[in-house]
């Protein structure tokens, strides 16, 4: 607290008193005024601290809010940005699985092309590395099983000329 105290016209004191906070990081603390009295010495003795007690009170609460606030808003931007962080690690990770998924698949048609359904099915992705891809996996492998597991008519020809 700081208290200036000058002589006023006809012997009246002129008090002003203007509350610091040291803590508070807000500049908008500096838009307070200081509270201003003028009165008699005798005045001010009878009634000055009693009537400093509420304003006080006021503006260090509110000096008390400004530091809170500028806190609250701190560990917001802090939390947005591990937020922000952790979203992108996720897209990321995500990206990179969709990546392997579709690599994976990629070989699995190629290989397929190639007439080469047992090393197809082989390279199909497993379920449990993609279990949000189930069905779409369950399906890529049921139709090359079928391919290399469905009778050939000349199938037992070919395993006896191998």
């Amino acid at each position: 607290m700081q208290l200036n105290i000058s002589k006023g016209a006809e012997s009246n004191l002129i008090v002003s008193v203007l509350l610091q906070n040291e803590q508070c990081r807000d500049s908008a603390k500096n838009l307070i005024p200081p509270l201003t009295f003028n009165a008699t010495p005798q005045e001010f003795d009878e009634g000055f601290f009693e009537q400093i007690k509420a304003p006080v009170k006021t503006v260090s609460g509110v000096m008390v809010d400004m530091e809170k606030f500028l806190k609250q808003m701190d560990e917001v931007k802090k939390q947005s940005a591990m937020e922000k962080e952790k979203e992108e690690k996720q897209k990321k990770e995500q990206e990179t699985k969709d990546k392997k998924f579709k690599d994976g698949m990629a070989k699995a048609d190629e290989l397929e092309k190639e007439g080469k359904h047992r090393e197809a099915w082989m390279k199909v992705p497993d379920i449990t590395e993609f279990p949000e891809k189930a069905d779409e996996i369950r399906k890529r492998k049921t139709e090359l099983s079928d391919k290399f597991s469905a009778p050939s008519l000349f199938g037992s020809e070919q395993a006896q000329n191998v």
